[in-house]
């Protein structure tokens, strides 16, 4: 089972990418006469573009899907605050552990990686 599917319940999108282009947010105006473009902030950007609350965690989910050395660890929880990744749980070894920050790190949107709540073992 993959990051997506265990954490988030979901199989990966077909157009889903770790660091997709933004869509624009149409706003219709408070007198809906125009319409006002308002980017997306990069840790809300979803799989496919889209505003996602937890775009971050998703995309940075999908990343260690899309990594051999990452894809059968089933006992570490991505999650984010803000553009903070938080990982929590154990890892096999301090070496993967270093290779999720890393990881995390490179996905668009993230300002830092909390591993504080992750353990080896």
């Amino acid at each position: 089972m993959g990051w997506l599917q265990r954490l988030f319940g979901m199989e990966k999108p077909q157009n889903a990418e770790v660091n997709p282009a933004p869509q624009s947010i149409q706003q219709a105006s408070s007198s809906d006469v125009a319409t006002a473009t308002q980017s997306i902030p990069p840790e809300r950007l979803g799989l496919s573009g889209e505003y996602d609350q937890s775009g971050l965690a998703k995309r940075v989910a999908l990343a260690f899907d899309e990594d051999p050395q990452l894809d059968d660890v089933n006992t570490l929880w991505v999650a984010q605050t803000g553009s903070t990744v938080v990982l929590k749980g154990k890892v096999p070894s301090q070496e993967i552990l270093n290779k999720m920050i890393s990881v995390a790190r490179s996905v668009n949107g993230t300002t830092d990686v909390d591993s504080n709540q992750a353990t080896i073992g």
